[in-house]
């Protein structure tokens, strides 16, 4: 007999009366401070757009089990799919509880993050989320969140961030509860609870056997069995033209469209979004496409009433040629060599660069705007300031729902310029020279953004009289290594302070086409140099020259390629 399988979509309060527990089998909890502050963000801007709507976080994928602790008898639910959220979600709990004064919101949150046991409801003594893994998270978990206060032990939090020999769940945890208390100094936690607890909705899937808890989380999860955007939307705008004939017409140019893009075919129309609305996605990208795109409205808060606004794009042929053109846009800007802009391969070799070495693509939507508007006027110019606000703007450590605000802010400047210089010289594409400054000088290695770093160094020193081939594996190597032997020539050389100074910077570190070989990297320089970078350099132009140059590898030649690469790098930046 098939076994029953359960869904409903609940409200965050509802959620969190729920028993769960994170298996052994599953991930540790990995977000990072970009994906925790953009759930911050997302929930407080919907309840900001509008206060009494419902905003949906998210599904969960749980493998349902009846418990049974003394006389108490419970389910309990494990987490397939939903982890990062949920325990992000509890983290957030107890960082208000901590923070406010409120006596009722304190109990609130504690109940949400551990309940006493109460035998004639059935409720067991246990936290609400129950970590089956390594006993440092179960440690973690009881004296940062269990206990009230826990989240104000600021100086243990900091140093379980930065220990890299502390479990990695617990390491981010820690990372996640120092970025939550900054979200909070310049956000309303009462306004910010209440909306989450009573208007935040997650859909749930629970399954009885583990096999078919397992099957859902993949099809829900690789198969893509469900209607991509693109696919309804297809459909929404075909149905909207007059004729078969342009129907058949338009529906071939759509399927070679979504050919040529395959997987990223939704990330291409959220581009076209963003260079329609201007503003950060508040829905799905179909959902944008209706209400943004074909029926915007703008909100009267003094008559409490919208006021319906003219359609950024019309359903039909007028959305089909918008998208076919800036098809067109992106295949000539990514597909071509671009050699004839200025007889080099600058244009290419920068955005290769920033394909590879960029987390993220959102500035795809203001390359595409300029060159609909100025085509190859001064885009090379753009195209370099563009990459080093955006460079910037990541380095500098600003979330992405700020980074998308200057994405969009771009966009609003091209918009209304009357020239490309106008947009050149904007405050939109400035950067902050000053904080950048600090950041290329200071320790570039363990930063998330080093690997972009090191590529832009390789390319400048490569130039453009060529294309830049950048392989699939690519590596940061310390020169000097960060753990060099005690009977090694490296201690003789560097004293501990000076390997603590110089091991992370900028001229200590090279590019090579290799996974990191810890026993070859510790090699003296002289065998190091011969043996191990000989054959793994060849495509990267910065280590290349710094191989070649020098014999030796001591404090005074860092220092001495510490300058050089700082001023050539400065110079990429414009600083």
């Amino acid at each position: 007999m098939p076994q029953k399988i359960d869904s409903d979509k609940l409200l965050i309060k509802d959620v969190f009366s729920m028993w769960f527990r994170i298996p052994e089998y599953q991930r540790p909890y990995i977000w990072d401070t970009d994906q925790v502050n953009e759930l911050l963000n997302d929930i407080m801007d919907a309840r900001n757009f509008k206060s009494d709507s419902q905003y949906f976080l998210g599904s969960m994928v749980l493998h349902k089990k009846e418990k049974t602790e003394g006389t108490t008898k419970y389910t309990e639910y494990d987490l397939l799919d939903g982890q990062q959220r949920i325990t992000t979600l509890l983290l957030v709990t107890a960082v208000i509880r901590d923070l406010t004064e409120n006596q009722v919101l304190i109990n609130t949150c504690d109940k949400t993050i551990y309940q006493s046991e109460n035998k004639y409801d059935n409720i067991p003594e246990r936290l609400r989320i129950v970590f089956d893994i390594r006993d440092q998270v179960k440690d973690f978990i009881n004296e940062f969140i269990k206990e009230r206060k826990g989240t104000f032990k600021e100086s243990e939090l900091l140093s379980k961030a930065g220990n890299n020999e502390e479990d990695i769940s617990v390491r981010n945890m820690a990372k996640a509860i120092l970025t939550i208390k900054k979200f909070f100094d310049s956000n309303n936690i009462d306004n910010f609870f209440s909306f989450l607890r009573s208007n935040v909705l997650m859909i749930y899937v629970a399954a009885e056997e583990l096999e078919d808890a397992f099957r859902l989380f993949t099809v829900m999860n690789s198969r893509g069995v469900k209607l991509r955007n693109s696919d309804i939307l297809k459909a929404e705008n075909l149905r909207a033209l007059e004729t078969d004939l342009k129907r058949l017409e338009w529906a071939k140019k759509w399927e070679d469209t979504e050919n040529y893009f395959g997987e990223d075919f939704d990330n291409f129309l959220s581009h076209l979004r963003t260079i329609l609305v201007k503003q950060k996605a508040m829905f799905s990208l179909l959902k944008e496409f209706e209400e943004n795109i074909y029926n915007p409205k703008s909100f009267d808060r003094i008559t409490q009433k919208y006021t319906k606004l003219e359609p950024l794009l019309k359903k039909g042929e007028d959305t089909f040629k918008y998208i076919e053109k800036y098809k067109n846009h992106y295949q000539t800007l990514f597909d071509n060599d671009n050699y004839d802009i200025n007889n080099t391969f600058e244009l290419i070799n920068t955005l290769n660069l920033m394909i590879k070495g960029f987390e993220a693509d959102f500035w795809v939507a203001p390359l595409l705007r300029y060159y609909d508007k100025y085509n190859k006027i001064k885009l090379i110019d753009f195209v370099k300031k563009l990459e080093n606000k955006f460079a910037n703007d990541w380095l500098v450590g600003h979330p992405p729902t700020k980074r998308i605000e200057n994405i969009n802010a771009i966009i609003q400047t091209i918009d209304d310029s009357d020239n490309a210089d106008a947009v050149l010289t904007s405050d939109a594409l400035s950067v902050n020279t000053k904080e950048l400054d600090i950041i290329l000088s200071g320790e570039i290695y363990g930063r998330r953004a080093a690997r972009y770093i090191m590529l832009k160094l390789d390319l400048l020193f490569h130039g453009h009289t060529t294309k830049k081939e950048i392989p699939e594996t690519v590596s940061i190597e310390h020169i000097l290594p960060q753990s060099p032997p005690s009977s090694s020539q490296w201690c003789k050389d560097f004293t501990e302070d000076e390997r603590k100074q110089w091991v992370n910077k900028l001229g200590n570190l090279v590019l090579i086409s290799r996974r990191k070989n810890s026993a070859q990297g510790n090699k003296d320089y002289v065998v190091k140099k011969d043996k191990y970078f000989k054959s793994n350099i060849e495509l990267f132009s910065n280590s290349v020259r710094v191989l070649q140059k020098y014999s030796f590898w001591t404090p005074e030649e860092i220092q001495e390629n510490q300058k050089e690469v700082f001023d050539k790098i400065k110079s990429g930046f414009g600083i």
